[in-house]
């Protein structure tokens, strides 16, 4: 299987649960329902629940049979995307190709249908948590990326570095807590489940956020409203954030040898390419 039928596997599959459960929601009034479902079906990389399964099965655990765990890493996500293109906050009108959730629903119902999902995405934890300890050490580590020592914390720094000075040791703050604390759980909740190594994989995650994010600071290089984002072209200049976006990923290549995670190499590989 090359890697891009191997990551549409766990894609597709990802997909067709979330459409699933959604199926299966009783939620009222409509436009809630309808607003939580426009932008949890709007599709997307899914490369959290794909680094999920992918290092589940790299482990030679039973990666279908985590769905739920992978659905809640995806809910968490889109809600904090839902938030994030907010007036507010980023003030994004399209997301993944489409008008953001607010500019279809109103800001009020975007709100709440990214309440919504962060809601729903901790039921799913609370029940995955009565398997057992494990389980419940998997859905104590997302919910800890999810909070304020987690994506909250990246998304306020975000904001208030926009304002005012910053350089080296923020821009890091805001790489590993906006993006690699996301990046970091599915994978330290896929090695706790399979009794991994949590502290390598772990390691593997940050650095693979890491790497996201200098790639997606080269992409926005000259976008608009780019001037007023604390990033590393910023902090480092062109030149430098580019000779750190190779490093990364030749060690997020070494740690995924390590691993024995081939799949997770090629990703590494792809997210330094990457065009978009």
């Amino acid at each position: 299987m090359t890697f891009a039928e191997q990551y549409d596997t766990y894609r597709l599959f990802m997909e067709e649960d979330l459409k699933a459960r959604c199926q299966h929601w009783d939620v009222s009034p409509e436009i809630l329902s309808e607003s939580m479902r426009y932008s949890l079906l709007a599709g997307g990389k899914r490369i959290r629940p794909v680094l999920f399964f992918a290092a589940l099965d790299a482990l030679g655990a039973d990666w279908k049979g985590e769905a739920a765990l992978a659905a809640a890493l995806e809910c968490i996500h889109t809600y904090s995307l839902i938030h994030d293109d907010l007036p507010a906050l980023d003030n994004d009108d399209f997301r993944r190709g489409k008008p953001s959730n607010h500019k279809v629903y109103g800001e009020a119902n975007a709100i709440l249908a990214g309440d919504g999902l962060l809601s729903y995405a901790f039921e799913l934890l609370l029940k995955e948590a009565e398997k057992g300890s494990a389980h419940l050490e998997a859905a104590r580590i997302l919910a800890h990326a999810a909070g304020v020592y987690g994506i909250v914390a990246g998304q306020s720094a975000d904001l208030l570095w926009s304002d005012v000075k910053a350089g080296e040791s923020e821009l890091l703050f805001l790489y590993a807590n906006k993006t690699g604390r996301m990046f970091r759980a599915p994978l330290a909740m896929a090695a706790c489940l399979a009794k991994g190594d949590v502290p390598l994989w772990s390691r593997f995650g940050e650095r693979l956020g890491i790497l996201f994010q200098l790639t997606d600071d080269l992409l926005d290089r000259g976008a608009a409203g780019e001037e007023k984002r604390l990033t590393a072209v910023k902090v480092y200049g062109l030149a430098r954030a580019e000779e750190l976006a190779s490093s990364c990923a030749q060690e997020c290549c070494a740690l995924a040898q390590r691993l024995g995670a081939p799949f997770l190499r090629d990703l590494a590989e792809e997210i330094e390419r990457r065009k978009a």
